[in-house]
C-alpha cells in the first residue's frame, strides 16, 4: 500500500474548502492564499492551486477581479458568489459532520472499543 498517495487523497479531500475558508474572509490573491496555507501547515503548489481556482471560477463558486499591480502584471483577486457562499455552507455543514465523527471514531479508547466488540 502506498501511504504517499493516501496522504495525497485525504489532503486532496479539505484542500477545496481550506481554500474557499481563506477567500470567503475577503478578496484573496493567489499567492497570498498559497503563503496562508503554508504558514497552516498545509502544502499548496501554484499548479494545484489555479486549476482549482479556474474550475470554482466555471462553476460561478468564484468571481474575480484584475487590480494593477505597482511591482508587475495585474493581479487576479478572487471573491465568493452568492452561488459560492451556498456552496461554502454546505461545504462547512458536511466538514463538521465527518470532523466530528472522525474525531468520535480516533479517539475511542480500547475499553470502548472492546465493549462495542462484545
Amino acid at each position: 500500500m502506498n501511504i504517499e498517495n493516501t496522504q495525497s487523497q485525504m489532503r486532496k479531500g479539505v484542500l477545496e474548502y481550506c481554500i474557499l475558508s481563506v477567500i470567503k474572509r475577503g478578496e484573496a490573491y493567489p499567492g497570498d492564499i498559497i503563503d496562508e496555507m503554508k504558514s497552516s501547515g498545509l502544502q499548496l503548489l501554484e499548479g494545484t492551486l489555479y486549476p482549482l481556482l479556474n474550475r470554482l471560477k466555471n462553476a460561478e463558486i468564484l468571481a474575480y477581479r484584475w487590480v494593477e499591480s505597482t511591482s508587475g502584471p495585474p493581479r487576479k483577486y478572487f471573491r465568493l458568489t452568492d452561488k459560492g457562499r451556498v456552496f461554502y455552507s454546505l461545504l462547512e455543514v458536511t466538514w463538521n459532520e465527518l470532523s466530528n465523527g472522525v474525531e468520535a471514531v480516533t479517539n475511542k479508547t480500547n475499553q470502548d472499543s472492546n465493549n462495542v466488540a462484545k
